[in-house]
């Protein structure tokens, strides 16, 4: 699970038993601080993205949405999106990227899809992290919000040899946190994750206290791994629901609009899910290398030797709903 910039988060645990299989074998590979072998770089084409925002949900409307238009080899647009800089190390993950503003890591294809590729130099990783500027994306109360977005996960020809340590994200952070609300207290959401090139969704909620508390921090209320077959090699929808018009009330994950995973507020007291969900939200794209989760499910020091080059997590579009 995340972090955010500038914001000290313990290493993840989250579903670490359930997955350590699938990168068992990379155990006794050498660390990241070893003399780099020569690196392959993936150059493989995006599949073809979705044309366009999907119509609403029956009952919904369109709130907020990007399709990522706009000429190749641009980068986002800094009146919708910020970038999150600097050495992964800050977001307190143990992530060991530099996050950066370059369109070599971030930038549009000019076929409406935004990608976000992680390239090693050396021994040093790059990448990129971007959030919404935007930070009122939720559910009224007795209401229902979804966000939504078409992703291709890193990346076709990457495997649980050569892709360890891909850590690609899709969620958001509750927006009191940008007024002082501490983390976890303020709600953290993760919509997508996958580590280490496992063609799978991971999803989950953050709240209450660290460590330990009403969610079990720092692991949260996690799925585990969900199987995603084809989710490396093709776009597929990533969406959640938090659905306040219902009780209790739920947050409802998708994949490809069936659910996987269902949080009831009943699973912690009452106070803990209003300070985590019952307020707006905004949203968070990265992809990042090595840290706490992929290293926990390999049980290793990820990216390693083996780990190639120029993997990229692709966005043809995200997109908030509302329902009264």
């Amino acid at each position: 699970m995340r972090g955010t910039t500038n914001h000290v988060l313990p290493l993840v645990s989250v579903a670490v038993a359930l997955a350590a299989a699938a990168c068992a074998d990379s155990a006794d590979i050498a660390s990241p601080s070893e003399p780099a072998l020569a690196q392959a770089v993936l150059t493989t084409a995006s599949a073809a993205a979705p044309a366009g925002i999907p119509a609403p949900p029956a009952g919904f409307t369109l709130f907020w949405s990007d399709d990522f238009t706009g000429p190749a080899n641009t980068g986002v647009d800094t009146t919708v999106w910020t970038y999150d800089t600097g050495p992964g190390r800050n977001f307190g993950t143990g992530e060991i990227e530099n996050m950066t503003n370059s369109t070599a890591n971030v930038f549009k294809d000019g076929a409406g899809t935004l990608v976000i590729r992680a390239i090693k130099t050396h021994t040093t990783w790059t990448s990129g992290r971007i959030e919404t500027k935007r930070a009122d994306f939720g559910a009224p109360a007795g209401g229902v919000v979804r966000m939504e977005a078409a992703i291709q996960q890193p990346d076709s020809n990457l495997n649980t040899s050569n892709g360890v340590g891909y850590w690609p994200a899709f969620w958001m952070l509750g927006s009191t946190y940008r007024t002082g609300t501490p983390w976890p207290t303020s709600g953290e959401i993760d919509i997508m994750e996958d580590v280490n090139a496992q063609s799978a969704v991971y999803s989950g909620l953050h709240c209450g206290t660290n460590p330990g508390g009403p969610c079990n921090e720092s692991s949260g209320i996690g799925s585990g791994p969900h199987a995603c077959a084809g989710c490396q090699t093709a776009f597929h929808t990533y969406a959640v629901e938090i659905d306040r018009s219902v009780s209790p009330e739920q947050i409802r994950y998708y994949l490809d609009g069936a659910v996987h995973f269902t949080i009831n507020a009943t699973a912690v007291d009452a106070n803990t899910w209003a300070q985590a969900v019952d307020h707006p939200f905004f949203i968070i794209f990265d992809l990042a290398m090595g840290g706490g989760f992929p290293n926990g499910v390999c049980n290793c020091t990820s990216p390693t030797r083996s780990t190639i080059s120029g993997g990229a997590m692709r966005i043809a579009y995200v997109a908030v709903y509302n329902k009264p």
